[in-house]
């Protein structure tokens, strides 16, 4: 038998317990995160949010499962049939924007990896994994052809995350050090399309 759909009410509620999860994970971890603080996040009781979700570890699945997709979106949007430094300079954007715009959720998948990943780590040796080394082949051939400078597609990839993420990890040092006045994600973006276009330069030509 197909379940039943979910009425209005059980889809508001199922969108305000995982709301308010994603502030208490992304906050406190998922050690430190509990079903009280959730449920008081939510304004909903507890045995209400047990009747959604069977434990703690329930909700925090369903919001890494939906956090996958729209993490990966940004480099799935590479086009190998683009202009090499135009796709890869809008991949870092993109990642820029995701920092800004879902700073919880880089935080929540942040904390899932320094913990081992134990929740995620089919998906990253599967899903994304499979995305990596597409990718990868696609800026080596861009290397190899003379359209970029030939670098290691893989550390390419890793430092676009983490100088990226990092303004969503550490923005609190980062708006702590740059002091007021300063927009870090317009700043960022600025910064990192200079770096990346000196680095990716063929023959170290700056464009």
């Amino acid at each position: 038998m197909k379940p039943r759909p979910r009425t209005r009410i059980q889809r508001q509620n199922r969108d305000a317990i995982l709301e308010a999860a994603l502030e208490v994970f992304s906050a406190q971890g998922f050690r430190g995160a509990t079903l009280d603080q959730i449920a008081a996040a939510a304004s909903l009781s507890k045995p209400n949010v047990l009747y959604y979700f069977a434990s703690k570890e329930a909700i925090h699945l369903a919001l890494l499962g939906g956090l996958m997709d729209s993490w990966l979106a940004p480099l799935r949007a590479l086009d190998p049939a683009g202009e090499p430094l135009a796709e890869i300079l809008g991949y870092v954007h993109r990642k820029v924007e995701m920092s800004r715009d879902f700073p919880r959720e880089s935080r929540l998948f942040a904390n899932e990896i320094l913990q081992g990943a134990p929740r995620m780590l089919d998906a990253i040796e599967g899903e994304l994994k499979t995305l990596v080394d597409e990718k990868a082949a696609v800026i080596r051939a861009w290397g190899a052809a003379g359209r970029i400078a030939a670098v290691d597609p893989y550390h390419l990839i890793f430092s676009i995350w983490a100088l990226t993420q990092h303004y969503a990890d550490f923005d609190v040092q980062v708006r702590a050090v740059l002091g007021p006045g300063h927009d870090p994600f317009a700043e960022a973006g600025q910064f990192i399309e200079e770096l990346f276009t000196r680095l990716l330069a063929p023959d170290g030509r700056a464009h």
